[in-house]
């Protein structure tokens, strides 16, 4: 299971989650492994933000901090087509949110592949 996959699962687990699940230790584990790491998590309206996860409560919604919002742009001279918007501390809604990725390390990459023998 590479790292995307496990942040998504890991968040949805704990946004699912209800307290009677035996392996919420486990999830909790995952998700602790998560915390400050850069995460881009995009939306249903078709932005993204980047930001350092901070957080996730019960229901799931995700807490950036130090967030960017990332959009294209539509002006004509604009040397690049995505622009950002520094937005701080953000709350993503579980509702909203559609995909979820996070940066790792090379090293952290290899364990990963290391690990499909």
């Amino acid at each position: 299971m590479d790292t995307e996959q496990l942040a998504q699962t890991s968040v949805n687990q704990v946004g699912s989650s209800d307290g009677s699940n035996p392996n919420g230790s486990n999830v909790v584990a995952q998700v602790k492994n998560l915390l400050f790491r850069q995460m881009l998590v995009g939306i249903s309206d078709g932005r993204f933000f980047l930001g350092t996860f901070y957080c996730i409560d019960k229901q799931g919604n995700i807490i950036l901090q130090d967030a960017v919002e990332e959009y294209r742009s539509t002006r004509c001279s604009s040397p690049s087509p995505m622009e950002q918007r520094g937005l701080g501390l953000i709350l993503i809604p579980f509702s909203c949110r559609i995909s979820c990725h996070v940066g790792c390390s090379i090293e952290e990459q290899l364990s990963l592949l290391s690990l499909k023998v």
